[in-house]
């Protein structure tokens, strides 16, 4: 087994550099908070720039279907600065999730989404974690789907719906016109990242794969949103330690900057130190996804590790930064909702404890 390489590369630090300025430029504070109360939470202008223009939707798809051929390490890069910026696109449902069943699945749908002219969203509720038993919760007969499916992310804004049902032959995993589904936006904790309940009678559908072949490609989507999620969770973190530091620089109570009390120093270097494990942690799963190599342990240690740090940092932000972090006017709660939203998506953080124990043969 390789080496592990935690460090990002010169194209990593330069598809970064064309996110974060992309990313500062239309969904900056303001913006965030002017779009997140409207009829319109998703900014699918600034989707179709991240997507199509910068390419970022067909990342880990090869050249030959019409994507880039990289690898989840760089889509981990976008994630984390998707994770900075609670940009509200939906790359987590359709470059993520969707892309990797369809790419496990070797579909001829991919090229559709790695143009991000078409958005995906896999029609599994978002808690779903690695792992988990095949869902039953849709039913195939005629090759026509019925069934609900609850908290799918961003299915509200999907043009196509990879769907999990099971039929006389098995589990199978079935492609859907969206406009064939109903989709009933559900009350959200997270302003930016939404989620919907999928209502498929007798929806018409393609056959994408059945029996374990589905099986598998469901659970590498799974596990590979899990993996990358970190990398958001990472992006979270920095953007609250950073945003904490500058304040506490410049905001003066007697006499002295707040951020020169000394108990304040030592909760921002607590923040910092957190920061660098959850780093690490993080691209080590994006590398073992990239590399193949010890997956389902890095997966685990990532989401068992990472998500509860992005919510102390948010927590942190929020008091660090006194009234002010207190109200909506500030988009540290946005922070905060985006952290606990991830700390459920794919399994919780004890979850995946429970899983790795097995993993590596320590039972509770």
């Amino acid at each position: 087994m390789s080496t592990p390489d935690l460090l990002y590369s010169d194209v990593e630090e330069d598809l970064r550099s064309s996110v974060r300025a992309l990313l500062a430029d239309r969904a900056g504070p303001a913006a965030l908070l002017a779009r997140v109360e409207t009829d319109t939470p998703y900014d699918l202008a600034l989707w179709k720039t991240l997507a199509a223009d910068l390419g970022a939707a067909g990342l880990m798809v090869p050249e030959a279907l019409g994507g880039h051929g990289a690898s989840p390490r760089e889509v981990a890069v976008v994630m984390e600065e998707l994770g900075r910026s609670v940009a509200p696109v939906p790359y987590l449902g359709s470059a993520v999730l969707a892309t990797a069943a369809l790419l496990a699945a070797e579909s001829d749908l991919l090229p559709q989404l790695a143009s991000g002219s078409v958005i995906g969203a896999l029609a599994v509720p978002l808690s779903t974690a690695p792992g988990s038993p095949f869902p039953s919760a849709v039913s195939v007969l005629d090759g026509a789907l019925t069934g609900r499916v609850s908290t799918v992310v961003d299915a509200s804004v999907a043009d196509l719906l990879i769907v999990p049902a099971v039929g006389p032959d098995g589990p199978g995993l079935y492609s859907v016109d969206a406009s064939a589904a109903t989709v009933t936006e559900a009350v959200s904790l997270d302003l930016t990242r939404r989620i919907a309940d999928v209502t498929l009678d007798s929806a018409a559908a393609q056959v994408i794969c059945t029996g374990a072949a589905a099986a598998e490609a469901l659970d590498h989507a799974l596990t590979t949103a899990a993996g990358l999620l970190a990398s958001e969770q990472t992006g979270i973190t920095e953007w609250a330690l950073t945003e904490t530091v500058a304040y506490l620089k410049g905001r003066y109570q007697f006499g002295r900057p707040v951020g020169g009390f000394q108990s304040l120093k030592h909760r921002l270097a607590n923040l910092y130190t957190e920061l660098v494990n959850a780093r690490a942690t993080a691209r080590y799963a994006a590398d073992a996804l990239a590399t193949g190599n010890d997956v389902p342990i890095a997966v685990a240690v990532a989401q068992a590790r990472v998500s509860p740090v992005a919510v102390h940092a948010a927590e942190e932000a929020i008091q660090l930064h006194g009234g002010i972090g207190m109200t909506w006017e500030h988009p540290a709660h946005l922070y905060l909702k985006r952290a606990k939203s991830d700390q459920i998506a794919f399994g919780t953080p004890g979850r995946h404890r429970a899983r790795l124990a097995d993993l590596v043969d320590l039972p509770a």
